[in-house]
This record gives C-alpha cells, sequence and structure tokens, in this order.
C-alpha cells in the first residue's frame, strides 16, 4: 500500500526497541490473530498484546504500557466504550481506534466521545486498519466522510437532513442493555456483566421500551433480537 513502511527482518529485540505498541481488544481469537499478522508485517508497529474482555485489557494496559489500543464495542466482559473511557481515564493521551462491525452511523460518535481517535467498520480490508492507525498517529481523527458531516451539523445545531433513527436517542447504556437483550442474555446476567444491579438493568429495559415505541417485553426482546441480527 502506498506510504506504508515495508516489510524489513529486524529481530525481536531491535524491533520492540523502535516499534509502535499496540494492544489489540476483541472477543474473537481469530480476529485478534489475524490484525496481529496484518499489523505485525509492518516493521515500526508491533502488537505487544491481547485481551478479550474490559477486566483483562486494563491489566494488559498497565503491565504493557502500549501507545496504541485498538477495541471492539462488544466484549466477553465489559464494553468497548466503557473500555476507552477507563484508559483515558489512566493516560489521557492514549491513542484509541475502534474497529467493530457494529454500525458507524450508530457508535462511531460515542466511540469519540468516550475518548477514541477514530472508528473503522470491520467489512473494510484489514489493511485499512494500518493506515487508521497511522493516521491517529500522526494527531489526526479517522472517521468517515459521513461522520464527521454528522457530527459538525449537530454541534452547530444544523439539520442533518433526516430524522434521527430511534436507536440513535437511546442511551450509550441503553444500547448496550438492548444489545445484550438481543444476544439472549438474562436481566440478572446483564447484571452481572455490565456491573449493575438487577433494578437497574430493569429500569434501562423501561427506557428502551419508552424511546423505541415498544409495548411490552416481548416486542422489546423481538425487536432487540432482530437488531443483533442483522448487524452480526
Amino acid at each position: 500500500m502506498t506510504g506504508l513502511v515495508e516489510q524489513q527482518s529486524v529481530s525481536t529485540a531491535d524491533r520492540s526497541s523502535q516499534s509502535v505498541q499496540i494492544l489489540v481488544v476483541d472477543d474473537h481469537p481469530v480476529v485478534r490473530q489475524g490484525l496481529q499478522f496484518a499489523v505485525n508485517r509492518h516493521a515500526d508497529l508491533e502488537i505487544c498484546g491481547e485481551a478479550s474482555g474490559e477486566d483483562e485489557a486494563i491489566q494488559k494496559f498497565r503491565e504493557l504500557s502500549p501507545e496504541f489500543v485498538v477495541v471492539d464495542v462488544s466484549l466477553d466482559n465489559g464494553t468497548g466504550l466503557d473500555l476507552i473511557k477507563e484508559l483515558i481515564a489512566i493516560r489521557p493521551d492514549i491513542k484509541i481506534l475502534v474497529w467493530s462491525m457494529h454500525e458507524e452511523s450508530l457508535y462511531a460518535e460515542r466511540a469519540v466521545r468516550a475518548g477514541a481517535r477514530g472508528y473503522l467498520n470491520k467489512a473494510e480490508a484489514i489493511d485499512k486498519v494500518v493506515l487508521a492507525i497511522r493516521s491517529i498517529l500522526d494527531g489526526k481523527f479517522f472517521l468517515s466522510q459521513e461522520t464527521v458531516d454528522r457530527m459538525l451539523c449537530r454541534t452547530v445545531g444544523v439539520p442533518i437532513g433526516e430524522d434521527r433513527e430511534p436507536l440513535e436517542t437511546l442511551s450509550d447504556r441503553e444500547l448496550e442493555v438492548f444489545e445484550e437483550i438481543g444476544h439472549g442474555v438474562t436481566t440478572r446476567q446483564i447484571a452481572a456483566k455490565l456491573c449493575l444491579s438487577p433494578k437497574t438493568v430493569e429500569t434501562y429495559r423501561e427506557n428502551i421500551k419508552t424511546k423505541l415505541n415498544l409495548a411490552n417485553a416481548t416486542e422489546l426482546t423481538r425487536s432487540a433480537v432482530q437488531w443483533v441480527l442483522e448487524n452480526s
């Protein structure tokens, strides 16, 4: 790819001393392996560690002190958005890219508000992750033009030209609960995963039903399952 550093033969010791250290947080081992293969072909970039969930990621982050983090929205425990906030609280200058299958229109702005510097959909070619990493390391944001336009319009109060999707009205936590419902997770399981009380999860469920104009729990479950199927 134009502008990218070509593969070089370097020893592990030399590589670590000159490479940007990257932590990958994703709940799918195959995805982590694929990204490691793509990134480690570049002598100035190196995957220094992997994690599948929020707790493990924070531990690895403290141990390895990476310069960059690539994170998915959905994790084994916790969520990508919560993890971003935690990492920013630990080290405000950390560079973070969200790489996910979730809709950019629904999650990119939330990710940036949390502290990420870019958002890339996994439907894109994996080499584009390297392009995104380099762009963010250069001090830029990596977002689609559509997302940038939407964010600017909201900032200055200019109509976006279309009505907001109902899901966009959900808070970050409500959206997380909605996704878990779509995966068939029970209220108690959601509470345990998100470190909430079951009563709080029930409150989120009621808020979601109201915002999405859903009459009952059956409609909520059906809507959540359909959304997860369409976005998996």
